[in-house]
């Protein structure tokens, strides 16, 4: 079962062997130290993989809270407005916490959110888990009231493309030999308004088919 939480300090220094493994031009670790110092304007999160987690029935407060849990399709309540794919549950305390298999993070700025990162360990990719990380920041620019959300994408990362236009993201520009460790393009993309209703009723759409993907991947004959 994996879990989505917060990143913490205690985190970033798995959370940056883990980036080594995703990317060939990692942040070094001050940067997510500064980042996280700045909860107002940065967010942060980590996926582990978690067999011994459990769901809990989440409450109307803890959605709007924007607080995670155990990833898992949940009916959404008739008091609560949009659908909600990771309700509030805690992983099981133990000594040594369940490995760091995912991380996201974004920047609030004024009236936009910018995703600046997204890595999922390579031999795990495939399984949606990339998704689940940028629906979670979806969620969250949503939960803080920005317009818009934006990113910088490689011109030849085409699955991440994809992955973005499905969730309604247009090409609205290309920044000349963005990456340093190739020199390559980056494609800047954007969401559509986050106040247009129909436009969140289609992230709504796509939050539920990832979530009857998930719960199809996280049944014990697939773990």
């Amino acid at each position: 079962m994996y879990v989505l939480e917060p990143m913490t300090q205690d985190d970033v220094e798995e959370v940056s062997q883990v980036e080594r493994l995703c990317f060939t031009n990692p942040w070094p670790i001050s940067a997510y130290r500064r980042e996280l110092k700045n909860p107002e304007q940065n967010f942060y999160l980590v996926l582990r993989d978690d067999p011994a987690a459990s769901y809990d029935e989440p409450e109307e407060s803890d959605i709007s809270n924007g607080e995670f849990g155990s990833i898992g399709p949940r009916p959404v309540s008739r008091r609560t407005r949009r659908f909600t794919l990771w309700p509030i549950g805690r992983r099981h305390a133990s000594a040594t916490p369940p490995p760091i298999i995912g991380f996201a993070g974004m920047w609030n700025l004024y009236d936009e959110a910018h995703i600046t990162t997204i890595g999922v360990i390579p031999e795990l990719r495939g399984r949606g888990l990339g998704e689940v990380l940028f629906i979670a920041l979806v969620d969250e620019a949503i939960r803080r009231r920005v317009n818009w959300v934006t990113l910088e994408v490689r011109v030849s990362n085409v699955e991440a493309q994809a992955l973005y236009a499905k969730y309604g993201f247009n090409v609205q520009g290309r920044r000349t030999r963005y990456y340093s460790d190739n020199n390559e393009d980056a494609f800047i993309m954007w969401s559509q308004s986050l106040k247009d209703a129909e436009y969140l009723r289609h992230i709504e759409d796509r939050r539920r088919r990832l979530a009857h993907r998930m719960s199809f991947d996280q049944t014990p004959s697939s773990r």
